[in-house]
């Protein structure tokens, strides 16, 4: 009886961790409308032999502006990772303008959130940074991606392996590792240890065909 009690628990650990890899892989696909192929030119480097483009761009908010009938988010650029998610890092390739069409409340396109848009270059504006005159592309937004803020939570690890315990299934092994608790059946030791959640959309903009 001891034995399927064991068992159960394994196996109902073995489900649940499963389960649990199954959630963050759902988790951190690709949107479907950041996939897709786009000509490498970065926004620093934005001449007028590329306007017309499609690109595919991502970056920190600098600042919202509504204008009469459009929404312009300047975007200091960052590198994208294999999810298409700007990445956190010190480096950027320069700051672009990404218009899109109707309101967006700059209270939820707030300084500091991250995007990844697609969209075309029409051209580069000279416009002010304090007194600094700098060249921003201008991207006219076909789809916009707010990804949810970073979380950062507290796992545990109980750092089970049936295999090398002292205890294998609930009888005496002596195996590989020193015994530093017994719990139900098994051995185990285990620590916390602070993990950054991946960040999903929160707000997908499509615009519609023009």
């Amino acid at each position: 009886m001891d034995d399927m009690i064991i068992n159960s628990r394994i196996t109902l650990k073995i489900m649940l961790t499963m389960a649990g890899v199954s959630f963050l892989s759902a988790c951190t696909s690709i949107p479907t409308q950041l996939q897709g192929e786009y000509t490498e030119v970065s926004p620093s480097r934005v001449q007028p032999a590329v306007y017309g483009t499609d690109v595919r761009w991502g970056g920190v908010v600098v600042d919202t502006r509504n204008e009469e009938d459009q929404t312009c988010f300047e975007v200091l650029s960052r590198e994208l990772d294999k999810y298409m998610r700007p990445k956190v890092e010190d480096r950027t390739a320069g700051r672009f303008i990404a218009c899109t069409q109707g309101f967006h409340d700059p209270e939820v396109y707030a300084k500091g959130r991250e995007v990844t848009v697609v969209g075309e270059i029409k051209n580069v504006e000279l416009r002010k940074i304090e007194e600094f005159d700098y060249q921003y592309p201008i991207l006219d937004v076909n789809d916009l991606v707010l990804w949810q803020k970073r979380k950062k939570v507290m796992v545990y690890n109980n750092h089970y392996d049936p295999f090398y315990y002292p205890y294998y299934w609930g009888r005496p092994y002596w195996g590989h590792y020193p015994y530093y608790r017994y719990r139900g059946g098994y051995a185990g030791s285990g620590y916390m240890y602070e993990r950054e959640l991946k960040p999903g959309p929160s707000q997908i903009v499509t615009q519609p065909d023009k």
